[in-house]
């Protein structure tokens, strides 16, 4: 299949620390692609430059044929790749209806004025209703998302992400911090995204990883250790010896 986000010889150095080693990616269209790797292999700095929260010290990032290298975040999120992150962004003082309106709004060119759209602007109503049902939050529209339980909280900001209208998702590490309780709810909507949407998922949780990626890119040391399937990924005895520290026979 063709690639929809693509890394050539991707590198970012902090003065002497190499955090982004030399990462030639790809990522198929209505992938459902996870990106793991131990504490401290470059997966945050990896997402941070194919968003453009940083700019590599070399190498290309190429979004649909179009090279975004040097694009501004926002840019980025306007060409479809939109992004979660392991710590909520969101505003507790607002609710989820206000919170999505501001999404939807911003999106459309009128984020100062996303307050009056809601009332009168065509199909806003509309589609704030149908992210609402989406990520699992008709129950709590109207209540302050400080108040929200954590799972709904990452379930809004999902639903944010997906009101950028993204033909690129990148989530980092979704059910970070979910209650055991709340995680299923979690689960059923990251695994009941629209296949149109291509997902990279970066996540320590392997359970997450094996229920909802077909294939697995392992990251060490800032460079792309190994790549395959969840069955080769998984029973490789190299990622193994990787994460667990058992020895491997040359």
């Amino acid at each position: 299949m063709a690639a929809v986000l693509e890394t050539t010889s991707l590198v970012r150095r902090f003065g002497g620390l190499v955090a982004t080693d030399n990462v030639t990616f790809s990522l198929e269209k209505g992938a459902r692609h996870a990106l793991i790797g131990p504490n401290g292999a470059g997966k945050t700095t990896f997402i941070n430059l194919l968003t453009g929260v940083l700019q590599p010290t070399s190498g290309r990032i190429v979004l649909e044929g179009q090279d975004i290298t040097g694009l501004k975040p926002e840019d980025r999120v306007r060409r479809g790749l939109a992004r979660t992150f392991q710590i909520n962004q969101l505003f507790g003082g607002m609710t989820p209806m206000e919170t999505l309106a501001l999404a939807v709004s911003e999106r459309n060119g009128g984020g100062r004025d996303w307050w009056r759209p809601l009332g009168r602007a065509s199909g806003m109503a509309e589609e704030i209703g149908e992210l609402a049902t989406r990520f699992r939050l008709t129950d709590v529209l109207e209540e302050k998302t400080v108040n929200l339980a954590y799972g709904k909280q990452r379930l809004l900001e999902l639903a944010v992400a997906f009101a950028c209208k993204p033909r690129v998702l990148l989530l980092d590490e979704p059910a970070a911090g979910v209650p055991e309780a709340e995680r299923q709810e979690l689960l059923d909507t990251v695994a009941s995204l629209p296949r149109d949407v291509s997902v990279l998922l970066i996540e320590h949780d392997m359970d997450l990883v094996f229920s909802f990626a077909d294939r697995i890119s392992v990251l060490v040391n800032g460079a792309l250790f190994t790549e395959g399937t969840v069955q080769e990924v998984s029973t490789d005895p190299k990622v193994r010896a990787v994460y667990l520290g058992e020895s491997v026979d040359d």
